[in-house]
């Protein structure tokens, strides 16, 4: 099963657009049905639905993003990009949100859309907002002062029944949560913002026309099988189930280290640096610190059996700012080993690998 090199397998308040005159006694009534909802369950059943994830026959299957509305620069758009208008909440710890951290920052967007980060505790009432004085790298909501992420939730929708995932992007504006899909706001931030940033970022893109096609092919089984595919592992309930995708896990790593080996830079479209590394970039830098422990994807590491990927996410990490500057080791490993008890019922937190990753 091993290659001489590397394994061979891979919210409560109420308001939005037009709601404003509601009377007062309809948003009590809604915060009232929430408070109401949340005392009838108990602490132990709100962590376990919070953190119920496989599906009876033991697969974890994601649902779809609900909000997916977007930022247009087109004339007349609903949502057209404006300086100060929109606020980003992420997690540190989530790599579906660490893309949209990182390409904000690649396109500098840093003064014109707002960041808040949440805890990275996940916890009965899902992710909270703490100051950086109770959990270091935290960012507090400066829009709504909002207490937990859900609260956002609400406030858009207040029978809201899904789960409260990060990222979220908000319009400060129309007081709306206009996408909350990772995918499609890196696009939003890649092309739609060109001109208010400055001059330097202008026409940077991650997306160029002439890869396009074959950067999509790349993300839709690196999706499946990466991305995913170590959340299919880790959250499997059945032995087979569990068995079946880590070894789709390996297999497809092997295959990146085959485009990166015959990569002609050190990218995986040799020397450009596209939307397809930073997607990839948050599985492979979470997985020897966490995925191989906590996710049992543990045929392999990457430091030790895929000398490709391991070159290519120490460049990114140690040369490229944008990288390093949002990856937060410990949000990271506190909040996977401390937040899904069905998978670590003490919550301890290991110690190794040291370092979380080598230098060049």
């Amino acid at each position: 099963m091993l290659r001489s090199h590397r394994p061979v397998l891979s919210s409560l308040y109420y308001s939005s657009p037009g709601r404003g005159s509601q009377p007062a006694y309809y948003r009590i009534a809604l915060i009232s049905r929430q408070l109401l909802s949340d005392s009838a369950m108990s602490s132990q059943q709100r962590q376990e639905e919070i953190l119920k994830w496989a599906s009876t026959d033991g697969e974890f299957r994601r649902k779809p993003s609900s909000y997916r509305k977007f930022i247009s620069r087109e004339s007349g758009a609903e949502y057209p990009p404006e300086k100060g208008r929109y606020h980003l909440y992420i997690s540190w710890a989530c790599p579906w949100a660490h893309r949209t951290a990182i390409v904000r920052k690649l396109k500098g967007l840093e003064d014109i859309i707002g960041l808040s980060v949440v805890d990275w505790y996940l916890g009965e009432m899902g992710w909270k907002f703490s100051t950086p004085d109770e959990t270091p790298g935290s960012i507090i909501d400066p829009v709504h002062n909002s207490s937990y992420l859900r609260e956002l939730y609400f406030r858009m929708n207040p029978d809201h029944n899904g789960r409260f995932t990060v990222p979220v992007l908000w319009d400060k504006k129309t007081d709306t949560l206009v996408n909350n899909e990772s995918s499609e706001i890196i696009r939003m931030f890649n092309e739609e913002f060109d001109d208010l940033v400055d001059d330097k970022f202008k026409g940077v893109t991650f997306y160029p026309k002439s890869l396009r096609k074959d950067i999509d092919e790349l993300n839709e089984w690196v999706y499946d099988t990466v991305n995913n595919g170590v959340y299919k592992s880790g959250f499997a309930t059945k032995q087979e189930v569990y068995e079946s995708h880590v070894v789709k896990l390996f297999k497809s790593l092997d295959r990146l280290e085959d485009i990166l080996a015959k990569s002609t830079g050190p990218y995986l479209f040799d020397d450009v640096l596209t939307e397809a590394d930073i997607r990839l970039y948050t599985t492979i830098i979470r997985f020897d610190p966490v995925y191989v422990q906590h996710f049992k994807c543990n045929i392999g590491t990457i430091r030790d059996n895929y000398p490709q990927l391991h070159k290519w996410v120490r460049h990114l990490y140690w040369d490229i700012p944008e990288f390093k500057d949002t990856t937060n080791f410990e949000h990271i490993k506190k909040h996977y080993t401390k937040s899904h008890r069905q998978i670590n019922p003490f919550g301890i937190t290991p110690v190794g690998p040291l370092p979380d990753i080598k230098p060049k």
